[in-house]
Parts: C-alpha cells; sequence; structure tokens
C-alpha cells in the first residue's frame, strides 16, 4: 500500500496541481449535493428523519452548521427554478453565498445578463450589483440614546465630473463629515456558564419607561429591583397566560380527565385532554423515527390524531399527540396520500382567512388532514 506523501515534500509546482484538483472535486461534490438537498426538501423527508424542516435536517442529521445549512439550502431552492445554478456552482463561476444573495432577484427574465455579470465575482462585488439592480432607499433619520463609540470621520470627497449623482457624507457647521450611524447590534444569547446565560438586546424609550414602571410596582416582591428577576416573574405570568389559552393549562381545572367526553363528537379537543396531551409529550413534537430519534420542534406544535378524526378517531390521549407542522402534514399525506393533501393544501390557500380555533392558532384537532 502506497503510503500518502506528506504536504511539506511536495514542489510547489504539484502542491498547487493537487490544491486545484481537489478544489475542482470539491466544487463538483458540492454542486451534487446542494442538488440533493433540494431533492430531498423538495419531497420533504427530513420529515421521515425525525425534522421539522429541512433547516434542522441538515443541522442535527448531516451535522451542519447553520451558515452551512443556510446557504445551501438557499442554493438548492434557488436551483430548482434555475438549474443553471448547479453548473455554475459545480464549475466555480458562483459560490453559494453568491447564490444565495441573488437568489431573491432571480427571474426568467434577467437570469442570463445577471449570471453574466455575477460569473467569477466576490461577496462584496455581488452586493454591489444587487444594490445597483434593486436599490434601497436611504434609512430614515433616527434620535436613540446608545453608548457613545468611536467613529472614524472620513473626509468628503470633493465633487467632480466623475463624482456627479455619487452621496456623499452630510457635512457638519465646521465642515467635518458627520459619522455614519452605527447600526443597532442584534439581540444576543449567550451562554456563561451551567444554566446561566447572558442575553443583551437594545430596548426602545417604551420599553424602558415600562420596565421602569414594573420595578417600581415589584419593589416588595423583588427588593434589590433586580431586572433579571422581574423579567422572568413577568415572562412567566405571560407564559401561564398563552398556555391556559393553548394548552388548556390551569392550577384548578373544571373537570378532570376521568369526567370528560373524549368521543368523536366535535372537532374541539377538551381541555383536559389538551392538558394530558401537553404534559405528557412536554412540549415537544412527538415523532420518532425508525433510528428512534425524536423531533426536536417545540415551535407550532398541532394536535394530530394517530386515528384520523374524519375517519372515525376519537379524542382520548392515547389517539392525540402533540406533532409539530412538518410531521402533522407528513403523516396526514401518508394517511391520506400526497396527492389529497395537495388539494388540501391548495384550497386552503385560497380560502379566506378564518380566526384561531378553540385551540388556539394552528392546532385545530387533526389539522392538515382533508
Amino acid at each position: 500500500m502506497e503510503h500518502k506523501r506528506p504536504l511539506q515534500s511536495i514542489p510547489d509546482d504539484e502542491l498547487l496541481r493537487r490544491l486545484a484538483d481537489l478544489m475542482h472535486q470539491s466544487r463538483r461534490v458540492e454542486a451534487d449535493l446542494v442538488a440533493h438537498i433540494g431533492e430531498v426538501d423538495e419531497r420533504r423527508l427530513y420529515a421521515r428523519e425525525a425534522s421539522p424542516s429541512m433547516f434542522a435536517y441538515c443541522t442535527e442529521v448531516l451535522h451542519l452548521s447553520e451558515a452551512e445549512a443556510y446557504l445551501r439550502i438557499a442554493a438548492a431552492r434557488a436551483s430548482r427554478e434555475h438549474p443553471i445554478l448547479l453548473s455554475m456552482l459545480g464549475d466555480g463561476r458562483l459560490h453559494l453565498t453568491g447564490i444565495a444573495r441573488l437568489a431573491p432577484h432571480l427571474t426568467r427574465e434577467n437570469q442570463d445578463a445577471l449570471l453574466k455579470r455575477a460569473t467569477y465575482r466576490s461577496k462584496r462585488q455581488i452586493e454591489e450589483l444587487i444594490a445597483e439592480i434593486a436599490p434601497r432607499p436611504d434609512s430614515p433619520a433616527v434620535m436613540r440614546k446608545l453608548p457613545e463609540r468611536r467613529t472614524l470621520s472620513i473626509p468628503a470627497p470633493p465633487l467632480g465630473p466623475d463624482r456627479v449623482g455619487l452621496r456623499v457624507p452630510e457635512l457638519r457647521p465646521d465642515g467635518v463629515p458627520s459619522p455614519a450611524p452605527v447600526p443597532s447590534p442584534p439581540a444576543v444569547v449567550e451562554p456563561l456558564a451551567r444554566a446561566r446565560y447572558k442575553v443583551q438586546f437594545t430596548a426602545s424609550a417604551e420599553l424602558h419607561d415600562k420596565l421602569e414602571r414594573l420595578r417600581a410596582l415589584m419593589r416588595s416582591q423583588v427588593p434589590d429591583g433586580d431586572l433579571a428577576a422581574i423579567i422572568e416573574q413577568a415572562v412567566a405570568e405571560k407564559l401561564e397566560r398563552l398556555e391556559a389559552r393553548r394548552f388548556a393549562k390551569t392550577r384548578t381545572p373544571r373537570k378532570g380527565l376521568s369526567k370528560t367526553d373524549t368521543s368523536s363528537s366535535s372537532r374541539h379537543i377538551p381541555a383536559a385532554v389538551r392538558r394530558a396531551v401537553q404534559e405528557r409529550d412536554g412540549n415537544r413534537c412527538r415523532y420518532v423515527d425508525e433510528e428512534g430519534r425524536r423531533c426536536s420542534a417545540r415551535n407550532r406544535l398541532e394536535f394530530h390524531h394517530r386515528h384520523p378524526f374524519g375517519l372515525g378517531g376519537d379524542h382520548h390521549p392515547q389517539n392525540v399527540r402533540l406533532m409539530c407542522r412538518a410531521h402533522n402534514a407528513y403523516l396526514a399525506a401518508h394517511d391520506c396520500g400526497r396527492e389529497a393533501m395537495a388539494r388540501h393544501r391548495g384550497s386552503r390557500s385560497r380560502a379566506p382567512a378564518k380566526g384561531a380555533g378553540p385551540d388556539g392558532p394552528g392546532s385545530g384537532g387533526s389539522r392538515g388532514r382533508p
């Protein structure tokens, strides 16, 4: 068996050639990877693998980073409408970031001209190209109180024949250009230690005023005015109200499960059943795949009937499970057929919007079933 030569012993020309060959192979593999992601996404096969979405499948099953998953999914979806993107990705004319940036602006009419201009361009060059074809209005002037930051003032370039029409920095009365406004940083949730997190965000003046009023009212409960404790209690109370509405959670239920009629006379799921199902499933999608992986989704949960309500299924807790929207639809397609579900989704998209049902938005019994 031939042993691989250490890279340090490879001549320069050979090293560069091998690197170029590896890059060509990597690009071809990348294009194939994106094509496969697109097909799995189109068929929604991620649901079979205990994932509520293609993004979750890429990060949880394929173990891609969030950024890697985002770029590849964006490129995969764009390439289904513009197949040439896969060819350009495979031969290096476009990179993943460029495809993700261009995708929202690509049409069949501008595809050839826009992609020609974007060929072999960097991320920044592609962003400049997009700003040219899809300009955005200037940001409005705002006033907000933030910690002062040191800014670098750049003198305004002189106007000349080749500078006509260019936007220049606004000058202060002393002739020095005003520093560009610093955008607010995004909210940060950063783990510091076991069960301890740093949460940082920029608050409006209204929120600041509300927090101060809340702190004053809660001095008897939180004597030291600890903001974290105050927010935790406020969030707990809000969460209690939302869960009462969504899952019928209450400290003093009017009727227990033993006295609840779970027959299928109505699509409304009784409050006692919703409480029991929510507690049993732990506010998480119940779907488990053949490998024993359980779906991690905790958002947009719906009540799913093992035996469909439309086929005579009742509301007994053994027949009702929490499912994310993706797995509810996946199981419905498995029971009723993809064509029937496609027709149902089409009819729902054409139907006028309705208010939330008794179980809250997106939870109506065997929602997702025809």
